[in-house]
């Protein structure tokens, strides 16, 4: 008898949900055929048969959330062949499972019709009928990076509806009231239901319930202090005007991104976690980009971004940002973050307070950039009224590592950087 257990997917991920049985009890699989599909709230994972064999029993069903390493269920090895043959199997670029020599013809199974709650949910909200997506999973499965695609493109199959539809209920029209009634009874209160009027309910994704325990854990863990300076970005306005055109030219994001990086350098305190009692520092800046999802954030990790330059760090950000919207990291692509970078400026926000990214003790929230006027100084000293791009960079950091001081002393140095991006 074998385990089919949860994976470790990465340092900081320590949980996965069951989200899709794919095979049931007393069926046939073939060694790294997916059985189930878990999720976290930083990735979507397909779970393998570790050897051929016959599913035994479920342990886990789907929608319960357990620890990595929990046997989500038993494997009796070997089925119809012998105990000790194990057949390899690979993903061709179709979806298709192609087999090592030894496996019977037709032992893949046609999981075309097969539909995880997420993709379900997705085709819902758009109106496409996932009966005529061409699906890229094993055995052409629709992967919610194929809707992704298909809604990218503007194809669908023509009966796109808006993700929120207007609310059935209407009010019916209430008759005048006559000139003169009886005194009426004294009526019941309304209860709470009647006063809200017409709901609907839908359950958490395990993304979104995931996202909310490791919120509430961070802010129980880390003593949470934010702080806030203002830079003007007309530096690197004038940059990017002399880049224009070129496909490498970097957004305003990469010019603050560059700008952490090195000041990280200089406070190392920033570039740290704390683990026990311990504060560990360290060498390599692994930068985390926040990426907004259609239902959920995750953190997509540069990896010793200190070596990019401008223009690679640019071709970095933009590169995980794509493979992240279209479902397409890896577990190794969001865990070993030191430090991180979230951009909600880019939908139109001018202030927040984030949440730091556990176990780090720092994360950069990057505003929206808006043309202010300032007070500015000219050559001669004398003091003037000008335009300029502004926006605001806000730190949320962990008290038990540095205090306000260090704080202000980061930021105001991530800031000089970035008003002086001519480099």
């Amino acid at each position: 008898m074998v385990e089919i257990v949860m994976p470790k997917m990465g340092v900081s991920v320590t949980e996965g949900t069951v989200v899709q049985w794919l095979k049931s009890p007393g069926d046939e699989v073939a060694a790294d055929e997916t059985v189930c599909e878990a999720t976290t709230d930083k990735i979507d994972v397909e779970i393998p048969a570790p050897a051929r064999g016959r599913l035994g029993r479920i342990l886990v069903e789907v929608g319960e959330t357990v620890p990595v390493g929990t046997a989500l269920a038993e494997l009796e090895a070997g089925g119809g062949a012998s105990t000790t043959e194990q057949v390899a199997s690979s993903e061709n670029d179709d979806g298709s499972t192609s087999a090592a020599e030894g496996e019977e013809e037709g032992d893949e199974i046609d999981r075309s019709s097969f539909y995880s709650p997420v993709v379900q949910r997705i085709a819902g909200e758009h109106g496409i009928d996932l009966g005529g997506v061409e699906g890229t999973g094993v055995g052409g499965r629709v992967r919610k990076a194929d809707l992704v695609a298909l809604i990218e493109r503007g194809s669908g199959n023509g009966n796109e509806r808006p993700l929120h539809s207007e609310s059935p209920y209407r009010p019916e029209p209430q008759p005048d009231a006559p000139a003169s009634v009886e005194p009426a009874a004294a009526a019941e209160p309304a209860t709470a239901d009647e006063l809200i009027g017409p709901t609907t309910r839908e359950a958490l994704s395990p993304m979104r319930r995931a996202i909310g325990r490791h919120m509430l854990e961070s802010r129980r863990t880390s003593a949470h202090c934010t702080t806030i300076v203002e830079a003007d970005y007309s530096a690197a306005a004038a940059r990017r005007a002399e880049m224009a055109g070129r496909r490498d030219r970097p957004t305003y994001l990469t010019f603050v991104a560059r700008a952490v990086i090195e000041a990280l350098e200089r406070f190392p305190v920033l570039n740290s976690s704390i683990e026990g009692d311990e504060l560990v520092m360290h060498e390599d800046v692994n930068l985390g980009i926040a990426v907004a999802l259609e239902d959920g954030l995750i953190v997509p990790v540069i990896r010793r971004a200190q070596r990019l330059s401008l223009e690679g760090l640019a071709a970095s950000i933009a590169e995980l940002a794509e493979r992240a919207r279209r479902g397409e990291l890896r577990p190794d692509d969001t865990h070993g973050g030191t430090f991180t970078i979230t951009n909600p400026g880019q939908f139109g926000a001018i202030l927040a307070t984030p949440i730091i990214n556990q176990p780090q003790v720092g994360i950069l929230d990057v505003e929206a950039i808006v043309k202010r006027p300032v007070v500015v100084s000219g050559a001669d000293g004398t003091d003037a009224i000008g335009i300029r791009p502004m926006g605001y960079l806000c730190m949320s950091w962990d008290h038990r590592a540095l205090d306000g001081a260090e704080a202000a002393r980061f930021l105001a140095e991530v800031r000089e950087r970035v008003e002086g991006s001519s480099r």
